[in-house]
């Protein structure tokens, strides 16, 4: 008799933005030219400092086991950043360093829920959120934001949600995938909110150093005293530092909790890559110019995107505050023929541009809201260029 799945096989899909990239690798194959905004990952290299402090890790034999929870030097330094750079008291203890941010989201979220609680999701989220929920046995309850209040969620709406069952509220700002930043005054309100409650808080900060406009991350743990006790903080060096494949996220919990995520990822999966610890210490203790280079880079273009999508027929946009997301509304087309198609949503839209004019976007579905498809502009202004003529031709069929 064949193995079956498990009943949890039920509670997943693949992740829409690697469905996505990866129907646009295969056109590519087949040698059409497909414009690819799909996957949020910087297009640039990771910065030469940080490749050497890898390569110097390789000759010198640091290529074995490391402690579960990583290796201390890197552990202290990320304390000490969130100690004299972030405003957060961290001890190394603290800090579990992971195989990229997603990870640290599992290993926070095995650690804190199980089957009968409940995890507040704003929505539009990112797409691994309510799955990653759902293999806890918990329960995500999705709360719906709208474009016109900027895609934020209110205390009066978080407060709404809450029942006894609730365990946390996941946050992220800046967002993927709009790119809206919360302002301080917005998350206090939050932290008041949640404060008033038993609920706990994961904050997704992996973006928070890309920002843009005079806007200003914030971590949520410093907001109020007691609250980083009830906070788990989530970061990495994949989008600041053109890290993604090396694959270095990491947590910063209370120290019972930050130890139990230690244990869990011991079980799983040990260590994360040596020779990636190693670059990512180079990462947050070393020097920092590479990252305003990136930033300056992203900043024109977004102004070029935000220019471009205003020029879109029917299409609208919040302005990003940070990260490399456009969010278009594109719902006023759904009903027209579009590329030869009846557009129905936005899995059908996304489809079909990438089918007629080769532009590959993420539907907005995948985030938990329909009507909008998400643009990474974490690519150059020539290929985002030909990206949006290619859209123009598009929405006038």
């Amino acid at each position: 008799m064949a193995l079956t799945l498990a009943e949890r096989s039920k509670l997943i899909a693949p992740s829409a933005t690697l469905a996505m990239a990866a129907e646009a690798k295969r056109l590519k194959v087949k040698g059409i030219d497909v414009l690819d905004f799909a996957l949020g990952e910087p297009d640039f290299n990771t910065p030469e400092n940080i490749q050497e402090a890898a390569f110097q890790a390789i000759r010198s034999g640091k290529t074995h086991y490391t402690p579960p929870a990583g290796i201390p030097e890197l552990r202290q330094a990320i304390a000490d950043h969130y100690t004299n750079k972030i405003g957060l008291p961290t001890q190394a203890a603290q800090v579990v360093v992971s195989n990229g941010a997603k990870q640290s989201l599992h290993n926070a979220l095995m650690a804190l829920t199980g089957p009968g609680d409940e995890v507040i999701i704003p929505a539009p989220y990112w797409v691994s959120y309510a799955d990653l929920v759902k293999l806890t046995g918990a329960t995500p309850v999705v709360i719906s934001t709208t474009e016109e209040s900027g895609f934020k969620l209110s205390p009066e709406a978080f407060l709404a949600a809450v029942t006894p069952r609730t365990k946390l509220l996941m946050l992220n700002s800046p967002s993927n995938p709009t790119g809206v930043v919360y302002s301080r005054g917005e998350l206090e309100a939050l932290a008041d909110a949640v404060l008033g409650t038993s609920a706990g808080v994961i904050s997704d900060e992996i973006y928070e150093q890309l920002t843009y406009d005079g806007a200003e991350p914030t971590c949520f743990a410093t907001l109020r005293p007691g609250l980083a006790e009830r906070t788990v903080t989530i970061s990495g060096v994949s989008k600041t530092y053109a890290m993604t494949g090396w694959r270095i996220g990491w947590a910063v919990a209370s120290e019972p909790i930050s130890k139990f995520m230690g244990d869990i990822q011991s079980q799983e999966t040990s260590n994360p890559c040596s020779v990636s610890q190693w670059a990512a210490l180079e990462a947050v203790a070393g020097p920092q110019d590479s990252v305003a280079e990136m930033l300056g880079h992203f900043a024109e273009r977004r102004a070029y995107v935000l220019k471009r999508v205003a020029l879109l027929h029917d299409v609208t946009c919040v302005a990003p505050g940070g990260a490399f997301y456009a969010f278009m509304n594109v719902s006023k087309h759904f009903g027209r023929t579009l590329g030869g198609k009846v557009i129905t949503d936005s899995t059908d839209f996304c489809l079909t541009a990438l089918a007629a004019v080769h532009v590959a976007l993420v539907m907005g579905s995948a985030f938990g809201t329909e009507g909008y498809a998400r643009l990474s502009f974490a690519t150059d202004l020539k290929t985002l260029g030909r990206g949006f003529d290619a859209l123009e031709v598009f929405l006038k069929d």
